[in-house]
């Protein structure tokens, strides 16, 4: 008998019920989530908080590392020239972390040279801080939230386990494990996701980071340079 006898001979009753079976197993997210059972509430609120560090983060890095080039410069220009007064008001209107520097180098004037160094280095470590406010909670949202689903999923082979051992007649059905199995996954999905997700963010705003790192770096090095070179 061929394949198509074999269809032929189906009821079309079958198909249509088996087609509906399907169709009524098919679950949306929403079903997931609530599926996944408590553990997918702190699991929900790291994401938002994840989400929420990664976007504002980067806002903050990316205005930090927006620079003029001419801005150098014209602060050079302003010294040269002894007006004191409009390089520090070139840094204030700047509003960059390595402006904040200069500027609290250029305040610094007249002291000895270890002086505005260290004024200089003060500035640019609390600027570095600032850019990493947040960094830690992230990098820790990116190791503890797949922790976090491992541990539902834990409770739910529990769940799953208990049920095979309350059964008196030892007789164990597929669909009482099957509760306690689906919520194991879908935790353990839902950490790992929200664990890349942190851990991704975390990464990539470290590298932006370093980046403004080495670009203070460098306009320390150009404003020390600077000061001691002779005026023409």
């Amino acid at each position: 008998m061929n394949l198509l006898s074999l269809l032929q001979a189906v009821p079309a009753e079958a198909i249509i019920e088996t087609t509906e079976e399907t169709i009524a197993k098919e679950m949306s997210w929403f079903d997931m989530i609530i599926a996944g059972g408590l553990t997918m509430i702190p699991l929900g609120i790291l994401l938002v908080i994840a989400v929420f560090i990664m976007i504002e983060r980067f806002v903050v890095i990316r205005n930090a590392s927006k620079e003029d080039t001419s801005f150098m410069n014209r602060i050079k220009d302003y010294i040269f020239e002894g007006k004191i007064e409009s390089a520090i008001n070139l840094c204030k209107q700047t509003q960059t972390p390595s402006a904040r520097m200069v500027e609290k180098g250029i305040s610094r004037l007249g002291r000895p040279m270890n002086d505005v160094l260290v004024a200089i280095e003060n500035v640019g470590n609390l600027e570095i801080a600032k850019l990493e406010k947040g960094l830690g909670f992230l990098a820790t949202i990116a190791g503890g939230a797949p922790m976090l689903g491992f541990f539902g999923t834990v409770i739910g082979m529990v769940d799953a386990f208990f049920s095979m051992a309350s059964k008196g007649d030892n007789t164990i059905v597929l669909s009482d494990l099957a509760g306690g199995i689906y919520t194991a996954m879908m935790t353990t999905v839902a950490g790992l996701f929200v664990g890349m997700i942190a851990y991704f963010a975390y990464n990539y705003l470290v590298l932006r980071v370093d980046s403004v790192v080495r670009n203070l770096e460098t306009k320390n090095i150009e404003f020390l340079d600077m000061l001691n070179e002779p005026a023409n």
